[in-house]
């Protein structure tokens, strides 16, 4: 049953609530930390931890990628990202770096740097240093640039492609030229597709239609966003992800067994927060800004997502460089050497699901919640 509340006369608002307003309540078992699985599998791909990080240039290059996936998940490289776009961009992270280290105004830094075209050559040569790594190999491109990267990608042996862009349908419809429809696409590749984001319960079963093996869910917002400011959208992450599970429960009925993948995305910035997620129903969670702090971290410490570098509707600064607090290794596994629920995250939320009895991702999601306040 839907909750909606009057926000004027016969205007109605449905009520929703973000991941900090749900807890977990724990069963009437617990269990050994050791005896507990992290793991899940999308397509024919396994990995023991349910991350996906987020292809922010700030915390995802070459190296940062291969670094997730030999921790147990999946890294995901931005082919819009500087990587793609220059041969060395140390001096690009120098440049963002300091301007949001002097507390300046780094828009228009953004916009200069990303300005530079995006090269196939550079797409074959980032996607091979996956390859060769023996990590799974991942590569994130949005929708308005799919016809045009897309090839290029393919055509270096991508594993898994993403999708993303902040709101993401089933069809676009433009009267600029070709539209995407995402169906056609998918069903013409070899590869398994992730795609996202998606708000509701529709938008969701829609691109659970178009054949995909995932489904993003939440329109990726963190600390640094503007997007709520800029555009006035903003989605309570707790109610979006309980949405999707339900569309993914009825699209499973729908086809007698297939089953999408729901990642959860935005402002998941903890442990708490991540195992939130899943008990609302996620199988996996995109995971950015608590990267930065990780001594591998391309950027140094400093953040920032891929819309703030939007040519005409920037959504987001360069936030200031944190210092780097543990490696890579240490931010998901542990040991945490502070109790803010930054480093440890996946540590953290295998005893969560310890402590409430559950031994998988799976058995976990039908874990009792309730809501604060």
């Amino acid at each position: 049953m839907r909750d909606n509340v009057e926000i004027g006369l016969n205007r109605f608002a449905r009520r929703g609530y973000d991941l900090d307003e749900v807890s977990i309540v724990p069963s009437r078992r617990t269990r050994d930390v050791d005896d507990v699985s992290t793991a899940w599998q999308i397509d024919a791909f396994r990995f023991e931890i349910p991350l996906v990080a987020s292809p922010s240039d700030a915390v995802m290059s070459p190296a940062t990628a291969i670094g997730v996936g030999q921790a147990g998940g999946l890294g995901v490289l931005n082919a819009e990202g500087l990587w793609t776009r220059y041969e060395d961009p140390t001096d690009v992270y120098r440049q963002l770096r300091d301007a949001a280290g002097e507390g300046t105004s780094t828009t228009a830094l953004l916009q200069q740097l990303y300005s530079e075209p995006v090269k196939p050559d550079l797409i074959t040569a980032r996607v091979k240093e996956l390859r060769e790594s023996g990590v799974t190999s991942a590569v994130r491109i949005s929708p308005q640039h799919t016809a045009s990267l897309a090839p290029a990608v393919l055509a270096a042996g991508v594993d898994l492609l993403v999708i993303q862009g902040t709101i993401v349908s089933a069809e676009h419809v433009t009267t600029q030229g070709d539209s995407l429809n995402l169906k056609e696409f998918i069903a013409d590749l070899d590869v398994p597709v992730i795609v996202g984001g998606a708000a509701d319960y529709q938008t969701t079963l829609h691109l659970m239609r178009t054949g995909a093996a995932g489904v993003i869910v939440g329109i990726g917002a963190d600390s640094a966003s503007t997007g709520d400011a800029v555009m006035g959208v903003r989605v309570p992450l707790a109610t979006a992800i309980a949405d999707a599970a339900a569309a993914r429960r009825d699209y499973l009925d729908e086809t007698g067994g297939r089953y999408v993948h729901v990642i959860a995305n935005g402002r998941i910035e903890t442990s708490g927060a991540i195992a939130r997620a899943l008990a609302c129903g996620a199988d996996a969670v995109q995971v950015g800004e608590p990267l930065r702090a990780a001594t591998e971290a391309p950027a140094g410490g400093a953040w920032w997502d891929s819309v703030a570098a939007h040519p005409r509707l920037p959504r987001g600064e360069v936030s200031a460089p944190v210092t780097a607090t543990a490696p890579l290794e240490q931010v998901l596994h542990g040991p945490a050497l502070d109790s803010d629920g930054r480093t440890n995250l996946f540590g953290a939320l295998a005893r969560t699901m310890a402590k409430t009895g559950y031994r998988d991702l799976k058995e976990f999601q039908r874990v009792d919640l309730v809501i604060g306040g």
